[in-house]
């Protein structure tokens, strides 16, 4: 009943048929002739100076440098506390390398703590790793996942449920 003629249809016309099919192959390369693009480069780790206080939470799924100081919490892939550095607040990130001085919960699934770090407060890790002459106030406690906030460990230990 219904039949699709090529009559009423733009395109070219039916003597440039011809070799409009015969350049389109060339143009498009094969599939197998496919090369993918190279990935792009990793960008910088953000770095904050040293004569730069921040008041406030920062948040990056990138890597960040702190050398000055800041008053708030900290959630990053990798996160750098210089040695000059003061951090009061939260420390969360996949992983946390600190030289200077935290004040506050740090949690992370590889913390390093080298010679020149202070840290006052609890650490929360996969895998710790204290460098000799290191000072830390708290307590040390491994979970699986430590960057879940309310672990079933924590909620035991406040005597809370999950009910």
């Amino acid at each position: 009943m219904f039949s699709k003629s090529k009559i009423n249809e733009p395109g070219p016309k039916s003597g440039d048929a011809d070799k409009s099919t015969a350049a389109e192959p060339a143009s498009k390369p094969a599939p197998s002739d496919y090369t993918p693009s190279t990935p792009k480069a990793k960008p910088p780790a953000s770095v904050l100076s040293s004569d730069l206080v921040i008041t406030g939470n920062i948040k990056t799924t990138g890597d960040i440098q702190i050398e000055g100081t800041v008053e708030g919490d900290i959630r990053a892939h990798l996160l750098t506390v210089g040695e000059g550095a003061t951090v009061k607040g939260e420390c969360l990130a996949d992983d946390v390398v600190v030289n200077g001085r935290v004040i506050g919960r740090v949690r992370g699934l590889k913390v390093r703590l080298t010679s020149s770090a202070r840290v006052e407060g609890d650490i929360i890790h996969k895998t710790i790793a204290i460098e000799s002459g290191a000072h830390f106030e708290g307590s040390v406690q491994r979970q699986e996942d430590p960057m879940q906030a309310n672990s079933p460990k924590a909620a035991v230990a406040t005597g809370k449920s999950e009910n």
